[in-house]
Formats: C-alpha cells, sequence, structure tokens
C-alpha cells in the first residue's frame, strides 16, 4: 500500500505541473480574449460599453456573440440594442467561419478570407476560385477547395452545420479556467492531498473524469445522472391544459447547480412520431431557483408521450419518461351527430336511431360515465311551431361504452315535417341541429321505389304561386337538377328554370295550415343565383323526401371536409372507371410551354385526358417516371395562373396576390385559354382521386370570388369580405365608406349612383356600366345602399368576366361533373385543389412583420410561434387562409407574400384573433396562458363554417 501511495503521489506532482503549464496558456489566452473583447467594442463604437460587459462577465468574444448573454444586460435604448444585436449577429458569423476552418486544419487562413470581406459561411459560396488563389497559399488549396465543396447545399443543412459549429465554440469557451497563479499553486496541493486518498480507495478514475481534475475531486459540476425531475400533474392528465414539470439541477456533490443557456438543456417530447415542442424557463427570479428549469408545453391528442429531458447530451436521472394523456370533458361544439348533411328522411311509426359521437375541445374521443348520457337532451318542433315535450322526452340516450358512442332513438308517430336539435349540457351540438321529413309508410315505400326504378326522372305537379301569374307547373327531379316545367296549352311541358340538386340550393318549407292534408304545402326554391320560386305541391313531403334522399347520393358522407374529400374522390374514380388509365404521349417545348401544351392537348378527347400523360420536353433526353409529368404540370399551372402572363389577374399590382380571370387580356389569348386551364385543373384532380404517386395540386392563388363562381354561389352583398379580400383597394375607398356613411344625410358627398366607372391601366376612363336599367340617373340612398352593393359585387366579381369563367368551366367540367364541385365551399375548394401543402414555420417566423413590444408581448409571440410548429400542416393552411385569404403561398415563400405578413398585438384580452385580408395582418389579443391563446386561435381558424343543410 505504500509503495503504490508513493506512485500515486509522484504520479500526480507530474501532473499538477502539467496542468500548470497548461493553465499558463490558458490565463494567457484569457488576457489576449479580453482585449479582444475591448477591441470588438471599440470597433463597433460600443466603447462605452466596456465596463458594463466586465461588471455582467462577458469576457469571450463568444459570449459577445451569444444572444443569451446579452439578455443578461440592462435594458438599453431601442437603437443601441438594435446596433448591439447586429454586431453580435456578425461576430457570431464569423467565428462560425473561424471554426469551421480550424475543424479542416486551415485556421491560419481566417485573417486571409477577412481581407476578401468573406465573413460567414454564406460567403464561402460566393467566393469564386480566382481571387482565392491570390490570397491562399498553393499547398492550402486543395484543401480549401475540398473543405468548400464539402458544405452543405441546402438551407436546413448549413443551418444545422452552423449550430454544431456555434455550440462547439460556447463549449471551448465555457470550459476555461481563469486561474491565477496562487490560487493554481493552492489548488494544486489540496487536488494533490484529495487524489491521492481517491487513489488510495479507486484504482482508476470514472468515465466522468473529462472535467477538470479539481472539478472531478470536489465534485463541482453539473451531473445529469444526480438531476431530478419533478412533475406538476397527477396521471392521467387531461389534454389541452398546459402542464409544467420542474427539472432540478444539481452537482455531482449533491449541491444545487446554477443552470444556463451553454449547458444544454434539452427537452424532448413525442407521441409516436409527431414531436411537441416545449417552452423551457431556466433559473428564477429568486437565487434560491437558479438551479431550476421550468418546462411548460400542451397537448392535444390523447395518448402515451415520451419525454426525455437532456443535459450536454447526457439523459437525466430516470429518464425518459413515458406520460398518459387522457381526453378531456365532451365539448358541445366539437361533438357530432352522426348522421347524412341533409334533413333526415324517415317513416311514421318506425323508430330511427341515430349515433352521437362525443368530443373533447381538441377532437379527441371524449370517455363517458353511464350517467353523463343524461346530460343530453333533444328538442323536436313542427316547423314554424313550437316545442313538442312528447316527442323531446320520448327520444332516450344511451351510452355504448364499447362503442364510445350515445345512441338516440327517434320515433315519430304522425308524417309531417319537424325541427330537432341535440343538446348537450344545453349547448347546441356541432351539427345537432337539423330537419325530419316523416313520410307515412306508405308514402316511403314510394320514394324508395322511384329512386329505384330505371326512371332518371320524377315529377310532382305544382302550383307556382310567384314571381310572376299564379299557373300550374310540373317539378322533374333528376339525379342532377330539379327542373320546373310549365305547360303549353295546357298539355305540353315547357321549361322555366332549373336548380341544381346540391348543397346551395335550399328547398325552404313552409308552416302548414291547419286544414291543410299532411303531404301538401308551400314550399320556397332558391339557389342564390336566381329569384327564388314560391310553390304550391299537394306531394310536398314526398318532393322534399326525394330532393333530400338524391342531395345525400351526391354529397355522401358526413359534412366535414375529410368525408367531403373521400367522396369526391370516390365519385371520380367511379365516373371515369370505364376509361383505362393507359400512357399516352405528350411532347412540349419548355421555351413556349402554354402554346405547345394547347396544341399538343387541342384534339384530346375525355378518354384522352383521362390517361397517364407521358411528358417529354423537345429537345431534351429522358424517361418519364413521373417526375417530368409532375414538372410539366407544375410549369404549366405556373405560367397560366401567374398575373404577369395576363390570362388572369390580380386586383392588386402584386404578382403575388389572389388572380381571377382578365376580362382586358392581351389579344392573342384567347377563351380556348382558359378551357385549357380548366381541364389542367380538372385534370389536377382527376389525378389526385387515384391517389399514390398519381397525385397533382394546383399551383394557383384564385380568388375568393371566382371560388364562388366555381361552384355556383352567387355573389353578393353579404359576401362584401369578398372586396376585402380580391379588392382590397376599392374595399377601403369604396364599400367601407357606403356601410358606414348615411347616405340621405344633405351633406352626403360625393353622390353615388347605380354604375360603376371602369377605367383601364393608365387611368383613363373606358366606360360607365349602368349595374341597373337607366343606373346612371339613379342614386344610391340608405334604403337602397344593400341593392347597390348587391349589384356592384356581381358586376365587379363575377359579371365583367362571366364570358371567362364559363370557358374555364367548360373545360374543368369536361372531368369534374359539376355536382361534386358543389358540395364545397369556396374555402374547402381551395384546400382540395391546392391541398395544404408545407409551410415552413421558420419561414414564417424569419419574414413575418412583428407589431409591439415588452417581456408580455414576447411572451404571447414565442407561444405563436410553439402553437404554429404544433399545429397540423391543415391547421397551419387555414390559419393562412383566415389571415391573408389564400392558404397558398407564392412560389418562394412568405418573402414574396404582398403585403408582408403582420402580427400586431390587439388591445383586447381574451378575446378571438381577428385579421385584415387586405393587409394580410393577424391581430393577436393578449391571453391568461399558452392554452387559452392555442383555443382561441383554433376556433378562429375552424368555426363559423357552415354545413348545409335544407330546411
Amino acid at each position: 500500500m505504500l509503495k503504490q501511495y508513493l506512485s500515486t503521489l509522484l504520479f500526480m506532482f507530474i501532473v499538477i505541473y502539467a496542468i500548470v503549464i497548461g493553465k499558463r496558456d490558458v490565463l494567457s489566452d484569457l488576457i489576449e480574449e479580453s482585449v479582444q473583447v475591448d477591441d470588438w467594442l471599440d470597433q463597433n463604437d460600443l466603447g462605452d460599453y466596456k465596463k458594463l460587459f466586465r461588471d455582467y462577465g462577458i469576457s469571450t468574444l463568444s459570449g459577445c456573440a451569444s444572444p443569451e448573454h446579452l439578455d443578461r444586460l440592462p435594458e438599453l435604448p431601442a437603437a443601441e440594442e438594435k446596433r448591439l444585436r447586429r454586431a453580435a449577429q456578425v461576430l457570431q458569423q464569423k467565428l462560425v467561419l473561424r471554426q469551421w476552418l480550424a475543424t479542416r486544419s486551415l485556421q491560419h487562413v481566417y485573417t486571409k478570407l477577412l481581407s476578401l470581406d468573406v465573413s460567414s459561411l454564406e460567403d464561402v459560396y460566393w467566393l469564386e476560385d480566382s481571387p482565392a488563389r491570390h490570397v491562399i497559399d498553393p499547398k492550402d488549396f486543395n484543401a480549401w477547395s475540398l473543405a468548400r465543396q464539402s458544405l452543405p447545399t441546402g438551407k436546413e443543412e448549413l443551418q444545422a452545420l452552423k449550430n454544431d459549429l456555434w455550440n462547439t465554440v460556447v463549449k471551448n469557451s465555457k470550459h476555461q479556467d481563469a486561474w491565477t497563479w496562487g490560487g493554481m499553486l493552492i489548488v494544486s496541493v489540496s487536488v494533490c492531498g484529495l487524489v491521492t486518498l481517491a487513489a488510495m480507495t479507486q484504482p482508476s478514475l470514472a468515465p466522468e473524469a473529462k472535467h477538470s481534475l479539481l472539478q472531478y475531486v470536489t465534485g463541482k459540476y453539473l451531473h445529469p445522472p444526480s438531476c431530478k425531475v419533478e412533475w406538476g400533474w397527477e396521471e392521467p392528465q387531461p389534454v389541452g391544459d398546459t402542464v409544467s414539470f420542474t427539472v432540478f439541477c444539481y452537482q455531482r456533490n449533491g449541491h444545487p447547480y446554477p443552470i444556463c443557456d451553454t449547458d444544454d438543456l434539452a427537452v424532448h417530447i413525442s407521441h409516436g412520431t409527431r414531436k411537441i415542442t416545449a417552452v423551457v424557463e431556466l433559473g428564477s427570479g429568486q437565487p434560491s431557483l437558479a438551479h431550476t428549469a421550468r418546462v411548460k408545453f400542451t397537448v392535444r391528442t390523447a395518448g402515451v408521450y415520451i419525454i426525455s429531458v437532456t443535459i450536454g447530451g447526457v439523459v437525466a436521472a430516470g429518464g425518459p419518461f413515458r406520460k398518459w394523456f387522457i381526453a378531456g370533458g365532451v365539448a358541445a361544439r366539437r361533438s357530432r351527430v352522426g348522421r347524412d348533411p341533409a334533413a333526415l328522411v324517415c317513416a311514421a311509426g318506425r323508430a330511427r336511431v341515430l349515433h352521437v359521437h362525443p368530443r373533447d375541445h381538441y377532437d379527441n374521443i371524449a370517455t363517458l360515465a353511464t350517467d353523463d348520457a343524461k346530460s343530453f337532451s333533444i328538442e323536436i318542433s313542427p316547423v314554424g311551431g313550437e316545442v313538442d315535450k312528447s316527442l323531446s322526452t320520448a327520444a332516450q340516450f344511451e351510452y355504448d361504452s364499447v362503442n364510445q358512442r350515445v345512441s338516440v332513438s327517434l320515433c315519430f308517430p304522425e308524417a309531417g315535417v319537424f325541427k330537432a336539435a341535440i343538446y348537450y349540457d344545453g349547448v347546441l351540438l356541432h351539427n345537432g341541429q337539423f330537419d325530419c321529413i316523416v313520410l307515412t309508410p306508405s308514402d316511403a315505400a314510394t320514394v324508395q321505389r322511384a329512386l329505384s326504378s330505371k326512371r332518371a326522372t320524377v315529377s310532382y305537379e305544382a302550383r307556382l304561386l310567384s314571381p310572376g301569374k299564379q299557373r300550374r307547373v310540373l317539378c322533374c327531379l333528376s339525379p342532377k337538377q330539379l327542373i320546373i316545367k310549365d305547360y303549353i296549352l295546357k298539355i305540353i311541358p315547357k321549361r322555366i328554370t332549373s336548380f341544381r340538386v346540391c348543397p346551395s340550393t335550399k328547398l325552404i318549407v313552409s308552416p302548414r295550415a291547419e286544414d291543410e292534408p299532411c303531404p301538401g304545402g308551400e314550399l320556397v326554391l332558391e339557389d342564390g343565383m336566381q329569384p327564388p320560386l314560391r310553390l304550391h305541391c299537394a306531394s310536398r313531403d314526398l318532393l322534399a323526401a326525394t330532393f333530400t334522399r338524391l342531395l345525400i347520393a351526391n354529397c355522401g358522407g358526413e359534412d366535414s371536409f375529410k368525408n367531403k374529400q373521400e367522396f369526391f374522390y370516390s365519385e371520380m374514380r367511379t365516373a371515369h372507371a370505364r376509361y383505362p388509365h393507359d400512357k399516352i404521349a405528350l411532347r412540349v417545348r419548355r421555351d413556349d410551354l402554354v402554346r405547345s401544351s394547347l396544341k399538343a392537348t387541342k384534339h384530346f378527347t375525355l378518354a384522352d385526358w383521362c390517361k397517364n400523360f407521358d411528358v417529354a420536353f423537345h429537345g431534351e433526353q429522358g424517361v418519364d417516371w413521373g417526375g417530368v409529368r409532375r414538372e410539366w404540370f407544375s410549369l404549366l399551372c405556373g405560367q397560366l395562373f401567374d398575373a404577369r402572363f395576363g390570362l388572369f389577374v390580380s386586383y392588386t399590382e402584386s404578382a403575388a396576390g389572389l388572380v381571377h380571370p382578365n376580362p382586358d387580356r392581351p389579344p392573342h389569348l384567347k377563351l380556348k385559354h382558359f378551357e385549357l386551364a380548366g381541364k389542367i385543373v380538372g385534370k389536377c384532380l382527376y389525378e389526385s382521386a387515384l391517389g399514390g404517386s398519381y397525385r397533382q395540386l394546383v399551383r394557383a392563388r384564385l380568388a375568393r370570388s371566382f371560388l364562388a363562381h366555381i361552384i355556383g354561389l352567387r355573389v353578393h352583398y353579404k359576401f362584401f369580405q369578398y372586396f376585402e379580400q380580391d379588392d382590397p383597394e376599392l374595399y377601403l375607398s369604396k364599400i367601407k365608406y357606403i356601410l358606414e356613411t348615411d347616405l340621405d344625410a344633405p351633406d352626403s358627398s360625393p353622390e353615388i349612383y347605380f354604375a360603376d366607372d371602369v377605367y383601364d391601366s393608365a387611368g383613363r376612363l373606358v366606360e360607365t356600366k349602368e349595374l341597373v336599367p337607366n343606373g346612371a340617373f339613379i342614386r344610391v340612398t340608405n334604403s337602397s345602399k344593400i341593392a347597390y352593393l348587391d349589384a356592384l359585387a356581381q358586376w365587379r366579381l363575377a359579371g365583367r368576366w362571366r364570358a371567362e369563367s364559363d370557358a374555364f368551366l367548360r373545360g374543368l367540367t369536361l372531368l369534374v361533373p359539376d355536382n361534386l364541385l358543389a358540395i364545397f365551399d369556396e374555402n374547402e375548394l381551395e384546400l382540395l385543389m391546392c391541398g395544404t401543402g408545407e409551410v415552413d414555420v421558420a419561414d414564417w417566423r424569419a419574414h413575418a412583420l412583428v407589431s409591439g413590444s415588452g417581456r408580455e408581448w414576447e411572451r404571447r409571440l414565442g407561444w405563436l410561434w410553439a402553437a404554429l410548429t404544433n399545429f397540423t400542416n391543415e391547421e397551419r393552411a387555414r390559419l393562412l387562409q383566415f389571415t391573408t385569404g389564400c392558404s397558398q403561398l407564392p412560389p418562394n415563400g412568405f418573402q414574396d407574400l404582398n403585403p408582408r405578413f403582420q402580427i400586431t398585438a390587439a388591445p383586447t384580452f381574451g378575446a378571438l384573433p381577428t385579421a385584415h385580408t387586405c393587409f394580410n395582418q393577424l391581430c393577436l389579443p393578449d391571453y391568461d396562458s399558452y392554452e387559452q391563446m392555442v383555443h382561441a386561435l383554433l376556433w378562429a381558424i375552424n368555426e363559423g363554417g357552415e354545413g348545409f343543410g335544407m330546411i
């Protein structure tokens, strides 16, 4: 033992001597770097802050360049803060460049590169070989060239490399200890005795010996296995609430360790393949809590989550952890009734079972206790009448724990038309309000026979009450349309008008008179595009039931976008099943893409358009395995719908604005070009219906008014937000003025008439369009302003380019039946055509204009970016749609969005976010918690849409 002690003591003296020699170099480096910090401050005209930097312990260049260190400084004037941050960013780029050169053994080239204004890795890309040869020695040039070629070309890969290099710079700087000679001597003696004692009891050092010898012997270093995690909730925890846990950091000797940003504490939370972003707050305002890290996060999907806390890449004690989250309580506005999207058709005296699917606020399946089914209730009333309590109380709710749903059985003793509404704790369910058409058993059998027969049309006689004089008419129902026919000479039917069998066509049933027989009554037909018709039909209920059954067959499924999309794809495949998807050659010219594509597809039949295009560009070799076809679709859509091409145009001057057909297009662009655009969109939808690698998205940012025209919605004054999205200049200068101004006031100026002036690009008056007959002489008053806005909307947003849009629809409906498009609203149609795509949150954050200040605003903004990171692609697209009017971005992302995406602080608390689409502006109120903000955002972007009922 004595021999081992003496040999150990001799060895330790040798080690201490080596440490002293090494620390002398470290001390020299520290002094030199302290001088460099002063020089850096002087070079950037920041010499007044030398004392401030020393007082806050910022004595290294890496500390000057670290945002975390600068955050510790007291608040500076805004201009000085901006100048300091900019200088720190440039310094960080230089340090990263120097570290990259050091990893390639080219550190001696650093000063030579600075002479060429190369101060970042990005500058290395643009440095040509010719100037580099003049400053880099020939013996180093090959190594330099190889190093330059090894740099990643992708934006994300380059950022990852820069982050790794910066971590290395910080780590190298962190482990430098400013020891003095006197302190080193004292420590050396202490370490000698302690390590001698350790050597007598422990023959070898532990893996933690990567720390300095003094740190290892005294245990004064951060030891991840000694850190503890304290959970702030009990399992299982309901989803939705913001939960938090605390990480307590300790040294190996058991003393608290003050955690900081350079200690590389990271929290990874995952649910399957999905990653959850957490907010980490290090330390606290109290010195006693400086060793804690507070972690906050929100989960919205029930299940098991894996939580891993790492410090310097080492997992904390007990990790990774498995935490179980369950669904929250039932949310009425998220719970749904499993029913058809139109009215419920059933027979009197026969029970009809409906299933209610309880969901929480985040669309998780909510589990109920047996007694919770009593919280559901239903109200049933005849059309135009009071609630029938006998019918309402007869319905019983039962919870099916196996299928996790609530069943309700409805049985109507008599025929008629009723309104029903299902509630949970007094709150109406999302689609809980619906109509019930109750037929007698014989009438129900009649409707079923009529629909199952081979005859394509079912006819019902009626009496037209208005408009015009009363007369006998015939209502002819086919799977696609409802035709109203008049009788010539009382025997020959002649078509008056027609309505599409689609959700935009409303069949409104009027209350039945007391002496009216059960099947008959009045009804109103209106679709928002033509004057409504008021009819009296002896078989009204049969007509309404037949119309409803046909509508359900056309739309299918429940009225969620996912179900509509699946039904649309299924019907598309069925409609073209007889056409084989064989290959057909398509040869086009890249330099004249539109004209050559039009020529190549000029004589294509429907069968040809259903085939798989084998695309080849003239003069280019290659085999099309799908990539060339996708490129052709992308380039052709990009050119056809580009405002600079001239076929479509934006109301704004920006090329990235929302586009609609151009009525003043160049002379060489004909209606056949619009028809080609429609066929390309139809082809993309058909290819997407086939799925897999055939899926194609439309590269276009279409105006809301044009999308509404495609699905058959009439643009009228109630949709004045179309003006705000499509023509913001007109909205701000005219529409808003008319809505907010008293036009009957004597001093009202200027006077407005039922006419619209049309100007050319040079600002010259081209024509004055009268919106109504003699409209140029009819002044707009308060009583007629709505009619004026209605007429102006129809002219500005539809009428001016009706011929162009009709040509587009001719091409589109070649492949897509118009009744299928009508099941979507304009927002859903855009998502169907253009898809959600990947919205890059980093790009969003880099190019967003933020207006706000203060710590509370910074916290609110951090919550917003964390929420966007955790959103699904569809939710991000809907927020983009909510703010900008379109779910699609310009080709180069947010940097091309004009105006830029803006985030401003709203002077409210706890309210829903609002948006100004003409400015691409999101107004964000203040909230108590991250959870409250997420809930408000989701409510704003998802609520407010209407399903399509009938009555």
